[in-house]
């Protein structure tokens, strides 16, 4: 057996070069450079510089091709054998009916050919059998011993191989007589004449029924199976049914027969008596006829043989088609077709394609494509390829052409549309399609593109596909590039083992070379590397990476396969050096009869006909070529002559078609010259087969030449002429450079030397080397000469010499094989620096010098463009002097103090300067000056810096003594800087402090933020800070007590009037202006600037044009609102825009009692009717509706909280305690006195006499409706009796009511009243139904009276202060007027949603109440059960506390109940002298509706503050 693929070894690697950009440019250069190491591997590798990457040219979207399938295991030649051996014994098998199957030993199929192998090896099966040497038979095949596997190996050879060896050795079949034996036989001699079997239908023989035959009508023996075949042949069942013996019978019984017969079953009857018939058949191999039962017919060839004649021997007759031995033989040794790929039937795109490889490697790999190791698919190749179980199958797109599909480097072309990189790499040398026709690449003096040759070729691969062995057509060279994808792996052999690896292929697998001799120039089979080494041929491996060349080298053997998807490019080349080559392989084509792909010799004679263009290297190869080739041709022509042909003409044989001038025996295409025939035009010959062409005679034949033999001579003379101009102009050269005859040349000589070696491409050879060496050092020389000579600004800017240097170079003229006219000017140059030198050392010699004299001469040397020694001395003394100078005028007193900068930068360049004791001196100062001033800068710094800020009398000290430091100081001056400031600020604080008003708080604020930001400790500022958090403070209480939540006004705003009430923008704009911020303030309204807030008198005064103006305005805005529509009755009005922007229309709009302008319910805060607390069901009827509180400002007229005056007082005290002017405080103050004196004017008008008599009349109605009882229907009465009395006493019944003001706590509404009607009416229901019933008014009041009531009730109202007065007279003039009922229903819809929100809460609060209740009752009830237990006395004590306990728990829960409907009576002291009314009366009574109370006024509490 084969050993297992886990034990392939990779082959060593083969060499790698990586060129460098200088080598990289010359790319046959460098190849003819590596060719001495590269050639003994046969394949080297070249990675190019890094940055060589060229773009990828191949219009991916239009490349299609179609690519070729590779079964691997048909690839490798040894398994190839295999298969095909295999094919052969179950082609055997099948033949004789029988399917083969393959056996498994060990649990591995059997290696069939190996067995067979071994066993003819080891002497045949017999000599096996008879030694008993199966088990070392099975020790040959890699069995494991003792296993007895010798014997199951024997059974399966018998079985299966040997009965195949038989055929094939011909043992079976019958010796064919001699012709002695035909003359000893008179038998034989008669079979000869008439030949063997029966002639006539007459003699009884049965005719062949092949119909029957096909039909199946085939009769087997009764009662007999089919032959026993061993385990391992499966037999085929053709047919079915029994065989029958038959009887030779007349013709026309046999015709009359229900028994068809057949060649297979022709028989004799046993009764049969016709012994003619009997003897027609006998048995070719013992010649008798006897036991017919046992007589077979081939149906082949109809001979007949005993089935215990035949080797081996049949048990019984077969059923089916049987066939004789010498048939079978036949059929076997067929011999096979030539191996090929085949193509694919799909066509590809690249995408498509590397879709289908990736898949294809992913699904073999089960890991990305990327991550399977090299190692491991080489691994599992080799083994698939020698595997003859696993069928595996790939597509490798091979050999497309470039031409046709575009090549993948880019191409220049006469468009001209490349980029300047992609022209770069198009005219490169490595482009693929550059290097076949490269100046020195014989390829470029063919005229025709050959594919794969001067042509590139593409190659898409997938994983497992494989280019097998072989070499290059004219084993010539063969470069390859991978230009993406995965790698390809490679493996070469040198091309002096070539011959040795062709014997071992042929001696390991000589079945496949005898039936195709030029096998290994298919391309079609590969040997397992370890299968060559073993044999000891050399091999070499590679992994070529994407961007990689591969070079393979004449006649070297190579092979390999794919990693995975990639994509490369290939073609060939031939340099000088391969010349040799490939006339040795037109020498190797001519022993094979191999079509050649170009003509060697037309290819030399090209070349040999223009000399001057060829390279030199090349004209040397082409001469040597050229010689051995005439001398050849001599040699040739003279044997024509000897044979008798002196008939010639002349023939282009460059013009005639390859196929036109072939040999006809050895293929080989032929140039120089050919034999032909005049009776036989078909065909030519070779000079070398002159024998072979035709039978004619000689005189009808003829010499046809391309070139005479006086010709030939003349181009060879050429072609040597050229190769021995290089040795001429070497003698040239040699002379020259080594000055052989004493003249030295000049320097145009040399370049003219150097030029013609150019101009005829001479190589780059070691003399060459020396005279460019020369002439640039000559340039060099001359280039140094003139940079010292030339102008002063370019000898400054160029690199100096030294004097040493100098000499060196006028040295170096001296030595130069040219002679130079620039000596005699270096020479002059050297004088003049070795005087300066002279001159340089006496100045140094008397120091100290002046400055400017040590500058002047210092200059003088740099002018010079020569480094002399005693110049780097003078140097440092100009540095030292000039150094020197900067630190004394930095430290004069006289002079502007410098900055730390300054002393710092002096003291880095002193570290440079070349030291000295008065260098040393000076330095030492400096360094002490700015340690120093750094310390006094670092002090400063802290003082600027630190938490804990300094006073000035410390700031101060500090100044005064780092004044002393002639250093200018920055943070010293910034230090100075604060304390002026500070000085400034402290000398302001006295003045405001010392003025004659208390100072404002901007002002002081201003201060306080100064002074925070000053580095000094001031004393004042902690006061100030202290002033100013008081501010603060007092304006934190005060807003707190004025705005309300989210206000958009300021506390200022609030305070001061309304100037621009009457202007015509509407409420709307000025609200969206107050909120986004556009809005003018009230204090700027006033017209008062920052200054004038500071002046308490300017603040008074806009304050009272401010209120009248306010009151002006308000009045004209009434006007203005008064004459719109009302919502309820118009669609919508022109001018009415609530603050949401829309227009108050229908259903819940509401007037405004003050601006008269009408807004949503639902956009602004409205008042609540049921929000006070609920009196007794007694007490309702003692108030009226005109006492219930639905009075409506809007936002606009009603801006803050509106204290009562009483707090205002309160914050105006603690205001007065400030000693701090605040713009607010002052408006507060304007606007209490505004407040008091309205008050004055209030309480005067309401103590008037009419004013006084209409409050009497309205406490009259209050006491009477107090006095009357409560009817038990509530519907009988109605407030209309009440109206009537009034009527009738004509309002003196009434009496004065005293204390209004104080009794608002007892006001109740018509929620208090509705809480004891009945409970399946809600309260708002009750409300609705007694709203129809109100009648007014209750007062009649005069205009004289009512007029001045209305104007002190505006101007209250513009007030941002609570005051009683303005109730009272709302009261009154409430009760002059009907009831407003549009009002009151608005309010109770706009309160609706909330009161129902409120009750379900209620509930829920009083279910759980319950419960509590119930779990406390339960616990007192196990309390109670515990003590009875404990005594029968104390449980008889305590029955009458439980009858109790049970009342008080009765009447608590009732009182619970009832807490809802009627508060405790202190809480109203209206209803205190009624308390006894309300125990008498049954808790199910009701109150009447017309006792309904008006709603105390409480606005919502901070809601939707707008």
């Amino acid at each position: 057996m084969e050993p297992g693929t886990d034990d392939f070894l990779p082959p060593p690697e083969c060499p790698v070069f990586e060129p460098s950009w200088a080598e990289f440019r010359d790319p046959l250069g460098y190849i003819a450079k590596i060719r001495p190491i590269a050639e003994k591997s046969g394949i080297c590798k070249i990675r190019p510089p890094a940055d060589w990457q060229p773009p990828f040219a191949v219009e991916v979207d239009n490349f299609k091709f179609t690519p070729r399938i590779q079964r691997l295991n048909e690839l490798e030649a040894q398994t190839r054998v295999k298969l095909n051996y295999l094919d052969q014994i179950a082609k055997f098998w099948e033949i004789q009916g029988s399917s083969l199957k393959i056996p498994n030993v060990e649990r591995k199929i059997l290696d069939l050919y190996s067995l067979s192998k071994i066993v003819m090896e080891e002497g045949g099966y017999e000599a096996i059998c008879k030694d008993r040497r199966w088990a070392q038979v099975a020790q040959r095949l890699n069995y494991p011993p003792g296993k007895n596997i010798g014997s199951l190996l024997r059974s399966h050879y018998e079985r299966i191989i040997y009965p195949y060896e038989v055929f094939q050795s011909g043992a079976n079949l019958v010796p064919e007589p001699t012709e002695e034996d035909i003359e000893k036989n008179p038998e034989l001699k008669k079979l000869q004449i008439y030949g063997a079997g029966p002639k006539m239908m007459g003699l009884g023989l049965v005719a062949k029924d092949k119909t029957s035959r096909k039909k199946g009508l085939f009769l087997t023996p009764l009662g007999k199976e089919g032959v026993i075949y061993p385990s391992t042949v499966t037999m085929k069942e053709e047919l079915s049914g029994n065989w029958k013996v038959m009887s030779a019978l007349p013709k026309e019984d046999l015709s009359n027969s229900l028994e068809p017969c057949t060649k297979m079953t022709m028989r004799l009857r046993k009764n049969q008596s016709n012994t003619q018939f009997i003897d027609s058949y006998v048995c070719r191999m013992c010649s008798r006829g006897d036991e017919d039962d046992k007589l077979l017919l081939c149906d082949v060839c109809d001979d007949n043989y005993h089935i215990f004649c035949l080797l081996p021997p049949l048990p019984e007759i077969p059923r089916g088609v049987w066939r004789c031995p010498k048939c079978i033989m036949a059929e076997c040794k067929r011999p096979l077709e030539a191996f090929g790929f085949e193509q694919a039937t799909q066509e590809y795109t690249l995408q498509s394609f590397g879709e289908m490889a990736d898949s294809f490697k992913v699904d073999y790999f089960n890991v990305p494509v990327h991550m399977v190791p090299t190692e491991l698919v080489e691994k599992e190749f080799w083994r698939l390829v020698s595997s003859i179980e696993e069928d595996v199958t790939v597509e490798y797109g091979a050999d497309i052409h470039s031409k046709e599909f575009g090549s993948g480097f880019p191409v220049s072309s006469s468009k001209g549309n490349l980029s300047p990189e992609e022209e770069e790499y198009a005219n490169s040398g490595w482009n693929l399609n550059v290097m076949p026709v490269l100046d020195q690449s014989v390829l470029c003096h063919i005229n025709a593109d050959i594919s794969g040759m001067k042509v590139p070729w593409l190659y898409v691969g997938m994983v497992f596909s494989a280019f097998c062995w072989h070499i290059e057509d004219h084993w010539s060279y063969s470069i390859n590039y991978l230009h993406w994808g995965e790698p390809k792996t490679w493996y070469g052999v040198p091309s002096l083992a070539a011959e040795h690896l062709e014997e071992v292929m042929k001696r390991l697998t000589p079945e496949l070379f005898d039936s195709q001799p030029d096998l290994l120039h298919q391309l079609v089979t590969l040997m397992n590397p370890n299968t060559l080494m073993s044999h000891g041929v050399p091999v070499v491996r590679t992994n070529q990476c994407a961007g990689e060349f591969v070079i393979t080298f004449p006649r070297a053997y190579h092979s390999g396969f794919n990693q995975g998807y990639n994509f490369a490019e290939a073609v060939n080349f031939c340099t000088a050096d391969w010349l040799p080559a490939g006339r040795q392989c037109i020498e190797h084509y001519r022993r094979l009869r191999r079509y050649c792909v170009f003509s060697h010799e037309e290819l030399i004679c090209k070349m040999a006909a223009f000399p001057e263009k060829l390279d030199l290297n090349l004209a040397v190869a082409v001469y040597k070529e050229m010689f051995i080739m005439v001398q050849e041709e001599r040699r040739l022509r003279k044997s024509l002559l000897d044979k008798g042909i002196t008939e010639a003409e002349r023939e282009a044989f460059e013009l005639l078609p390859d196929d036109e001038r072939q040999c006809i025996k050895c293929k080989t295409t032929c140039f120089l010259s050919a034999l032909a025939c005049y009776d036989c035009p078909d065909g030519l010959v070779c000079l070398s087969h002159i024998n072979d062409l035709c039978k004619c005679s000689s005189s009808r034949q003829y010499l046809r030449y391309r070139y005479t033999l006086d010709e030939l001579p003349a181009m060879l003379h050429k072609l040597k002429v050229r190769a021995e101009s290089f040795d001429t102009w070497a003698n040239k050269v040699r002379m020259a450079l080594e000055v052989e005859d004493g003249r030295k040349r000049s320097l145009e000589e040399l370049r003219a030397l150097e030029s013609e070696a150019r101009e005829r491409r001479f190589p780059n050879s070691e003399l060459l080397q020396r005279l460019t060496n020369c002439l640039n050092e000559a340039e060099a020389c001359v280039s140094q000469v003139l940079g010292l000579v030339s102008g002063q600004e370019v000898r400054i800017e160029t690199p100096q010499l030294t004097l040493t240097e100098l000499r060196v170079l006028l040295e170096q003229m001296g030595s130069l094989p040219c002679a130079m006219r620039q000596m005699g000017v270096v020479k002059d140059f050297l004088q003049q620096v070795e005087d300066y030198q002279a001159e340089a050392r006496e100045a140094l010699a008397s120091l100290p010098a002046s400055l400017g004299q040590l500058q002047s001469l210092l200059e003088r040397g740099q002018q010079l463009g020569v480094e002399v020694p005693e110049a780097h001395q003078l140097q440092q003394q100009v540095e030292q002097a000039r150094w020197l100078d900067e630190v004394k005028q930095a430290l004069d007193p006289s002079a502007q103090r410098g900055s730390l900068v300054i002393m710092q930068r002096l003291l880095v360049t002193g570290a440079k300067v070349a030291s000295s004791p008065s260098v040393d001196k000076a330095r030492a100062e400096l360094q002490e000056l700015l340690t120093i001033a750094e310390r006094w800068e670092e002090k400063a710094h802290f003082c600027l810096e630190a938490r804990q800020k300094h006073p000035p009398a410390t700031l101060e000290a500090i100044i005064r003594e780092a004044e002393n430091i002639p250093v200018h100081l920055p943070n010293i001056q910034a230090l100075k800087e604060a304390l002026t400031k500070a000085q400034a600020w402290i000398a302001d604080v006295d003045e405001i402090q010392n003025g004659d008003h208390y100072p404002c708080l901007d002002d002081l604020e201003g201060l306080v933020a100064v002074g925070r930001d000053l580095p000094v400790g001031l004393e004042e500022l902690r006061q100030l800070e202290l002033q100013v958090l008081t501010a603060h403070s007092w304006r934190e209480k005060a807003s707190k007590m004025f705005l309300k939540k989210n206000s958009c006004y300021t506390l200022l705003e609030v305070l001061c009037p309304r100037a621009d009430t009457g202007s015509d923008r509407t409420k709307r704009s000025r609200w969206m202006e107050k909120e986004m911020g556009l809005y003018k303030s009230d204090a700027e309204l006033l017209g008062l600037s920052a200054k004038d807030l500071r002046d308490p008198g300017s603040v008074i005064m806009a304050f009272k044009e401010g209120e009248q103006k306010e009151k002006e305005g308000i009045l004209q805005l009434r006007h203005t609102n008064s004459s719109k529509l009302s919502p309820s009755t118009t669609a919508a009005s022109a001018t009415s825009i609530c603050v949401c922007g829309q227009v108050p229309a229908g259903v819940g709009a509401l007037q405004c009692d003050l601006c008269q302008e009408w807004f949503h319910g639902r956009c602004v805060s409205v008042p609540r009717l049921f929000s006070s607390p609920r009196p007794s069901a007694t007490s309702s009827p003692l108030l009226a509706w005109w006492e219930w509180d639905t009075k409506f400002l809007c936002p606009l007229c009603m801006r803050s909280r509106r204290p009562r005056l009483e707090t205002i007082l309160a914050l105006l005290v603690a205001l007065q305690r400030l000693p701090v002017r605040l713009p607010e405080g002052e408006a507060l103050q304007c606007l209490t006195e505004r407040a008091i004196w309205w008050q004055g004017r209030a309480r005067e008008a309401l103590a008037s006499k009419d004013v006084t008599d209409l409050l009497e009349r309205l406490a009259e109605l209050r006491q009477q409706l107090q006095l009357e009882p409560t009817p038990k229907d509530p519907h009988t009465c109605s407030s209309a009796a009440v109206s009537d009395r009034l009527r009738k006493g004509n309002g003196k019944e009434m009496t004065k009511v005293q204390g209004l003001l104080e009794n608002r706590d007892s006001v109740s509404s018509p929620e208090k009243v509705a809480a004891g009607y009945d409970s399946h009416k809600t309260d708002l229901e009750q409300l609705s139904s007694v709203l129809p019933q109100l009648i007014g008014p209750v007062l009649e009041l005069p205009e004289a009276t009512r007029a001045p009531l209305e104007e002190l009730m505006l101007e209250g109202d513009l007030l941002e202060v609570t005051l009683d007065e303005n109730h009272s007279i709302w009261q009154l003039l409430q009760a002059g007027q009907p009831p407003d009922l549009a009002r009151i229903r608005t309010l109770l819809e706009l309160e609706k949603p909330e009161h129902q929100g409120s009750q379900i809460r209620g509930q829920v609060l009083e279910k759980r109440q319950r419960r509590q209740r119930k779990v406390d009752l339960g616990r007192k009830s196990e309390r109670i059960v515990q003590e009875e237990l404990e005594s029968k006395k104390a449980r008889s004590s305590q029955i009458k506390p439980e009858e109790g306990q049970d009342e008080e728990e009765f009447q608590e829960g009732t009182d619970c109940e009832n807490i809802f409907m009627t508060p405790p009576a202190e809480r109203n002291p209206i209803l205190k002298g009624n308390q006894n009314n309300l125990q008498e009366n049954d808790s199910t009574s009701t109150t009447p509706f017309h006792s309904l109370t008006p709603l105390v006024h409480l606005s919502y509490p901070e809601q939707q503050e707008l």
